[in-house]
């Protein structure tokens, strides 16, 4: 059975957050609040919660997996980015963006595209998600919680405990969410390309 935490979205306990950090670093996987519906994510070191994730959500190693980060500055350490995709990503960020990079060396090859050796980098902007990355460190490994034969992100915790809570460590309710997923923006070549349009307003992208 999997804890269940009622986490407040505007000023978060920080003695709930350190148990969840705590979860994390033990190898549990984690279904926590972003600006964009739940999330799922564990620490990006740990192979077998990693690979957890892959069966609950039903995706395969070629899946863009994301790096939850609480800052701009952790950006330039996991993924190469010049100075006009720098600019972008610092002025739509934190917010309901998913940018794939070329990752760095720092970033766990399982983690990475087979093929493109990308990784999608995000700043999510929701206090929660921020405060628990705070705590935790480093980045989280992550990705939207779309269930297998679902569109939508999951955005009723109570409904997620009925359907996840014997397949996760932790389900931490921040209250009820946007159900569109981010707005991912392909930025690994050069340009900035669209891949799906979601909360995030893609306009500014070209």
């Amino acid at each position: 059975m999997s804890q269940f935490f009622y986490v407040h979205p505007d000023n978060p306990q920080q003695r709930l957050l350190r148990q969840a950090c705590e979860i994390i670093r033990q190898g549990g996987v984690i279904v926590y609040p972003t600006d964009s519906g739940y999330a799922i994510g564990c620490q990006m070191e740990d192979k077998s919660a990693l690979e957890q994730i892959c069966r609950i959500r039903d995706i395969g190693k070629d899946h863009n997996f994301t790096l939850m980060c609480r800052d701009m500055s952790e950006l330039s350490i996991y993924a190469r980015v010049d100075n006009t995709a720098f600019r972008l990503i610092k002025n739509n960020t934190p917010g309901p963006y998913t940018f794939i990079l070329k990752a760095t060396k720092e970033v766990p090859k399982r983690l990475q595209n087979p093929k493109r050796k990308t990784i999608g980098i995000r700043v999510p902007n929701n206090v929660i998600a921020l405060q628990l990355l705070e705590e935790l460190g480093e980045p989280m490994m992550s990705t939207t919680l779309i269930l297998p034969g679902e569109s939508q992100a999951e955005f009723d915790p109570d409904d997620i405990r009925d359907k996840l809570e014997r397949q996760v460590g932790l389900i931490i309710h921040g209250g009820f969410l946007g159900e569109q997923p981010t707005s991912v923006i392909d930025m690994s070549e050069g340009g900035a390309v669209v891949i799906r349009q979601g909360s995030g307003d893609t306009s500014v992208f070209g």
